[in-house]
């Protein structure tokens, strides 16, 4: 399956209407030249810049460029300057931001949509690294094969609200959709060495996360005369159709695509994933092709219980020789099996999901203090002699620590003219335990990561690293425990 993304949306086939058009977050990386040469008082940033992620550990000085070492910088000799002086300043300035306007009024229960990225220091080492034996291909086909029903949105990587991913019939806007994935194995000479993927859908709910309300009335007497007066009541006929109510069997095309032993596919038995390219476009500029643009998707999918699983993809662009990094789309798909792939019993199972804006946020408060933590991590091997079946090889090996979180240096619950700086926007809170992160450490390491929250106190983590040459680095599989005893 190509990871070379030519439409955002994923559908090459859907209309495209002009406010569906797909807003997109920029951001500079702190480590590379410019493209351009322009004066010092002209050279203005406008993108965005990420510190690190979920997995890093405690920041505790700003990000300095190395010299003519790093490829995702801005400038050297200016972010040398400028980490000089925020030494001096950085306590006690306030940094501007960008002016973001929110749909509704902060409260006391105000979420967190968007926040700077967690701390996280490893308090001890349970088991150092050992190896694992790789997962197998004919184990991982038949964990991801059969019918998955489930749920999608899209979200803004600026705010982490969600956004229209259809029209209606009067051209309202709809901001969820149902889904229906039919996932089979397919042979060639005898071996299952692909996996097909058709996924139908059904778009619905013109409210997006907001509740439909509709005006009430109260009478209350008072000294024998009635008062009536107008409240603003939850409307309790405003719940979404369900389900069931769709054919989304023969419903709309979403995508159809064939997954195989490709380079950049790691791989789990349990039915987990990592998809995205091996190599991305970072180094030299030619101004000349100014109009490319490599996009890239980097699908990610977490599996819980063997039955649910989670998939969300990042569509990113790559411009001026990596030094210009434009997130375009944030997609969150969550599904539950119901049936193998052969058998046509799928539309006689009672499926009862909810829609990703009918789901509470988790908070970063959520995610703090002291966890255990197992990592899986597969490491590309690179070398000049293709390996059989056209994959890229890898080493698997397994660590487990315990890891505390702290909370993320900024956080903003978009209240009316709030001020948000841009800058220290890397994680994106959404709705069902879902977080999601594109980051650039102080080390130049450009990781792309996901996080599945549960009540239980389990967070499942999987993270997509590449050096600064661009070749993909390291991915990592993590199932987090909650530790909520005390030493004793």
């Amino acid at each position: 399956m190509e990871s070379l993304c030519l439409d955002a949306c994923g559908n090459l086939t859907l209309p495209r209407p002009p406010h569906l058009v797909t807003r997109r977050r920029y951001f500079r990386n702190p480590f590379s030249p410019p493209p351009l040469s322009l004066p010092e008082g002209d050279r203005v940033s406008t993108g965005l810049r990420v510190s690190c992620s979920l997995a890093s550990g405690r920041r505790k000085e700003p990000v300095r460029a190395r010299k003519n070492q790093n490829v995702w910088s801005i400038d050297n000799d200016l972010a040398a300057a400028k980490a000089s002086a925020e030494d001096k300043t950085r306590k006690y300035r306030r940094r501007r931001g960008r002016r973001v306007r929110s749909a509704g009024r902060r409260g006391s229960g105000a979420r967190v949509l968007v926040s700077g990225s967690m701390l996280m220091e490893i308090e001890t080492v349970l088991q150092t690294q050992e190896p694992v034996i790789k997962p197998a291909w004919d184990t991982f086909a038949s964990s991801v094969s059969g019918i998955w029903k489930g749920v999608g949105a899209v979200f803004s990587p600026f705010t982490a609200e969600i956004e229209p991913i259809g029209i209606g019939k009067k051209n309202e806007n709809l901001y969820d959709c149902y889904t229906r994935s039919l996932i089979e194995k397919v042979s060639e000479d005898g071996v299952f060495s692909h996996i097909r993927r058709k996924t139908n859908w059904a778009a619905l709910n013109p409210f997006g996360e907001s509740k439909k309300r509709r005006a009430g009335d109260k009478t209350e007497a008072k000294d024998g005369f009635s008062e009536k007066e107008t409240l603003d009541v939850l409307d309790k006929n405003s719940d979404l159709p369900s389900y069931d109510s769709f054919d989304l069997s023969k419903g709309e095309d979403l995508e159809e695509d064939v997954m195989g032993m490709e380079p950049g596919l790691v791989f789990f038995e349990d039915g987990s994933y990592s998809k995205g390219p091996v190599d991305l476009p970072v180094g030299g500029f030619d101004e000349s092709k100014y109009f490319l643009s490599p996009t890239f998707k980097f699908e990610q999918c977490l599996v819980k219980g063997c039955h649910k699983r989670l998939r969300i993809v990042h569509t990113i662009e790559f411009n001026e020789g990596g030094s210009n990094i434009q997130i375009i789309r944030v997609a969150v798909y969550e599904e539950e099996w119901v049936s193998p792939a052969n058998l046509d019993v799928a539309d006689d199972v009672q499926f009862d999901m909810k829609p990703f804006s009918h789901r509470k946020r988790t908070q970063p408060s959520e995610l703090t203090g002291s966890w255990k933590v197992f990592e899986v991590s597969a490491t590309p091997i690179f070398s000049e002699e293709p390996t059989a079946g056209g994959g890229l090889p890898f080493v698997y090996l397994c660590t487990e620590t315990l890891k505390k979180r702290s909370l993320p240096e900024s956080s903003v619950s978009f209240g009316e003219e709030e001020v948000l700086d841009m800058q220290d926007v890397t994680v994106l809170w959404l709705p069902g335990g879902v977080t999601g992160y594109v980051d650039v450490n102080k080390d130049g390491i450009l990781t792309i990561g996901v996080g599945w929250y549960s009540d239980e106190g389990i967070n499942l983590v999987m993270e997509r690293d590449y050096g600064m040459d661009g070749k993909l680095k390291e991915v990592r599989w993590k199932s987090e425990v909650k530790r909520r005893w005390t030493d004793s």
